[in-house]
């Protein structure tokens, strides 16, 4: 079976020419850090549109090798050891994932992706435990790897959250307090591995379901293609092609909410690779940046006439509540359970792990 090499882009066989994909504005990373307003603008675009975009000039290519490094060395463990790390089905975030934990739809499929998350509490604790343990390998890379690597993707995500603040009309540096690096919460690290499928394919060829992400701005890095985003005023699924030297980014659930759905955190999944690469094992890395887990989720209508009239307009033509009553940890949590595939009991079960999809049954 191919595997991912060390180098950072193996021969993998090319993405296909004459399959569609979204189109995503590019971002640079350099001139928004640098006060660019005009890439300021484009971002503020792709943050209330697609809800996803490439960025560029990011700074991170070093810490991505290391960490897809790391994850497939941690992934070549024997499945009983990885289980001793297990998430559990109570909510929890952190630690593995096995291959088939999850449901991709209603019906309970299941799906073919595992990983694990190592949280933030416990990257910048360490070595105090926070939230978990983890096998010996993450644990040994925890200060020359992972912590690096978490470090310039959070500056990453918050320089890019900050832009939003801005263009909200939210005080200066609002944003931040509600996602403190030295408060608890979910926010984490993630390596990925998803096996080349089986003989007749993943169940309706997803390898992970469609799903808003949790939090509130998330940063992914691949190799093949997979991801696909099913964008608001869509009516199909589109890939997202990896491009070298570029991240992908995109907006969660909770930005989405604390903006009264200015901002968009809109559906994707991973499907069967395209082409010849779908005889490869996939391999991605990423960073979840979420909110403090004290941090009550509602629409910040008393910091932004923006988000005031967005929440109030959305509300009445979707239905959407903009103040779930929940705080951050609540959110995360309510949304991980009900994803277990030993809690799916019903197709109740599922829509309970629902966040802001706009169409939740897409699959």
């Amino acid at each position: 079976m191919p595997v991912l090499a060390s180098s950072p882009y193996p021969a993998y066989p090319p993405f296909p020419e004459d399959v569609p994909t979204h189109p995503l504005l590019t971002i640079d990373y350099n001139l928004i850090k640098g006060g660019d307003e005009k890439e300021k603008d484009r971002l503020f675009v792709a943050a209330t549109t697609a809800g996803f975009w490439y960025l560029k000039n990011h700074g991170l290519d070093e810490e991505l090798d290391e960490m897809f490094n790391l994850g497939i060395q941690v992934m070549k463990a024997p499945l009983p050891e990885l289980m001793k790390y297990e998430q559990g089905d109570s909510g929890l975030s952190a630690g593995y994932k096995a291959a088939g934990a999850y449901i991709t739809d209603r019906t309970g499929g299941k799906d073919a992706v595992e990983f694990m998350n190592i949280t933030q509490d416990d990257v910048f604790a360490w070595p105090k435990v926070v939230r978990c343990s983890y096998p010996s390998i993450v644990e040994a890379s925890m200060e020359s790897v992972i912590r690096p690597f978490s470090r310039k993707a959070i500056d990453l995500n918050l320089v890019c959250m900050d832009v939003l603040n801005d263009k909200l009309g939210f005080p200066p540096g609002k944003f931040r307090e509600l996602h403190k690096v030295d408060a608890l919460s979910t926010s984490e690290a993630r390596i990925v591995r998803t096996p080349p499928p089986p003989p007749g394919g993943w169940n309706k060829n997803v390898a992970l379901g469609a799903h808003t992400d949790f939090g509130s701005m998330s940063l992914v890095h691949n190799r093949l293609g997979g991801l696909q985003v099913y964008a608001k005023g869509s009516d199909r699924w589109q890939y997202v092609k990896p491009l070298p030297g570029h991240v992908v980014c995109n907006v969660g659930d909770t930005l989405n909410i604390l903006s009264g759905g200015v901002l968009q955190s809109n559906l994707h999944r991973v499907a069967l690779p395209p082409g010849a690469q779908s005889a490869f094992e996939r391999c991605s890395v990423t960073y979840f940046t979420r909110p403090s887990d004290d941090v009550v989720l509602r629409a910040l209508t008393e910091d932004s006439p923006l988000v005031a009239e967005a929440a109030s307009k959305n509300n009445q033509e979707t239905g959407m509540n903009f103040e779930p009553g929940v705080t951050a940890g609540q959110w995360v949590a309510r949304r991980i359970k009900y994803v277990r595939v030993n809690n799916h009991k019903s197709p109740e079960d599922w829509f309970s792990a629902r966040g802001t999809e706009h169409q939740p049954l897409i699959t």
